[in-house]
């Protein structure tokens, strides 16, 4: 088997709460979205845009996004929002990509996600070839049409995921894995 191979047979996401610095440069960020980029994309619609938060933005974006819980009592699980909320302090990366599909006479919005989301995982494995720890998360407040502001969306938008970027001096626990016997058929007929 090749190293690529090993990689991906291996391949755990570190908790985006471990990762520390030192995070990628801007050079190693582009090479992460070039390679993020290298996805199938119906069309060559590129239904997606990334964006850095920087430290200062997140904290911004973390002061509004708690406001914004605290506004909504109804909310439950308020405690665990928070903690995912507060999840956009910790790493030195962070990357939000933004699905943009649309309606298309051709392509499906929902080719289009996937597509987006194939975006997301690519730039995991971008990060790690680079040395670098990574998870995609999702929050709350990216299923909330009221962040839509604070995140930067504009009309139509989504989140696709949240990447955490940096180093991690915390070892990774293997998790259970799907039986692939019990996901698999052969069709004949």
């Amino acid at each position: 088997m090749t190293s690529l191979t090993e990689y991906m047979k291996s391949r755990r996401s570190a908790l985006s709460m471990t990762l520390e610095e030192p995070g990628p440069s801007s050079a190693e960020i582009n090479t992460i979205l070039e390679i993020a980029s290298r996805v199938p994309d119906h069309g060559k619609l590129a239904p997606w845009r990334f964006v850095l938060w920087t430290p200062e933005a997140r904290k911004n974006m973390h002061g509004k996004l708690t406001d914004l819980l605290k506004s909504k009592p109804e909310m439950e699980d308020a405690a665990k929002k928070q903690q995912g909320t507060d999840k956009l302090l910790h790493a030195p990366c962070v990357l939000g990509v933004i699905s943009t599909a649309q309606e298309h006479p051709k392509i499906p919005i929902w080719e289009q996600h996937l597509s987006t989301g194939a975006v997301c995982m690519n730039a995991l494995i971008a990060a790690n070839s680079l040395g670098y720890e990574a998870q995609w998360l999702t929050a709350w407040y990216v299923y909330e049409h009221d962040a839509d502001e604070i995140l930067g969306l504009d009309e139509g938008e989504r989140v696709a995921g949240i990447l955490h970027v940096g180093s991690s001096p915390v070892s990774k626990n293997e998790r259970p894995r799907p039986d692939i016997d019990s996901l698999f058929t052969i069709r004949e007929s």
